[in-house]
């Protein structure tokens, strides 16, 4: 058993030192291909799960962001649920201030399609 473990150890440490690391370049295009609204998609489902609990959210749409003169912005998306008896979408607009990214207002409205 100790055997293993050490030899375990011995091969972890020689594949970390003779593995090629990730370039820095490479670690920005992936932190790049995040998209801006990430953010604001997950705050969409966590708030479309809490008014819909015993839905299962099925596709996932961000719609378009609106900046507004008044320094706010506003994320729009569109989610699918299903319930057992229906499916139905919900329009989700996320209002914040642009830059303290301070949440102003969460409007949910259902749709039937």
């Amino acid at each position: 058993m100790k055997i293993k473990l050490i030899l375990g150890v011995i091969l972890s440490v020689f594949y970390l030192s003779t593995a090629p690391s990730i370039p820095h370049a490479t670690v920005q295009a992936k932190l790049a291909q995040v998209p801006s609204y990430a953010k604001w998609g997950r705050l969409a489902i966590k708030e479309t799960q809490k008014k819909y609990p015993m839905a299962q959210i099925t596709d996932y749409q961000h719609v378009y962001r609106e900046t507004k003169k008044n320094g706010t912005t506003i994320e729009h998306f569109k989610l699918w649920l299903k319930e057992p008896n229906r499916e139905f979408g919900v329009n989700i607009m996320i209002t914040f201030d642009t830059k303290t990214e301070e949440v102003k207002k969460i409007v949910l409205l259902e749709t039937q399609s």
